[in-house]
């Protein structure tokens, strides 16, 4: 007797249920959107496919060891000869600093001279003033 009763309860949910649904589904607004759904299948469906390949890519690169040692060696190969170059003018920077406070000798008008000379210094200046003409036309082009 109880199942009957069970299966009847069951059988009133399902129709409420679907009653539910018809109701929904006959509303003008939702007809509207199914249509617009319907339309852009084709979309969709070009959409889903585009993501699921790039998904099957990521997914490969994500798993690729070969290509994870190649990329890691390649980031490698380019950041070490940066790293070195950046160790080598901080310390020069430090050593630079450090004979600087280790002196008090003031330099004058004829050691100044003197360091013009100085094939270091001339390359410094030539920089700094192609630097300066470069900042200066860009400046005047804006």
């Amino acid at each position: 007797m109880e199942m009957s009763e069970e299966l009847i309860s069951q059988a009133q949910t399902t129709a409420t249920s679907t009653q539910d649904l018809l109701d929904q589904l006959l509303k003008p607004e939702v007809q509207q959107s199914l249509t617009t759904l319907v339309e852009q299948l084709p979309k969709l469906a070009e959409v889903v496919t585009l993501l699921t390949k790039a998904y099957d890519f990521a997914q490969l690169v994500a798993t690729d060891d070969v290509l994870k040692n190649d990329t890691v060696t390649a980031v490698k190969e380019v950041a070490e000869p940066v790293i070195g170059a950046v160790k080598n003018v901080a310390a020069n920077a430090i050593e630079a600093k450090e004979r600087a406070e280790s002196t008090n000798e003031a330099v004058g008008i004829f050691g100044l001279l003197k360091l013009l000379k100085d094939p270091e210094v001339q390359n410094v200046l030539r920089f700094v003033n192609a630097f300066l003409q470069v900042s200066a036309e860009r400046k005047n082009q804006q």
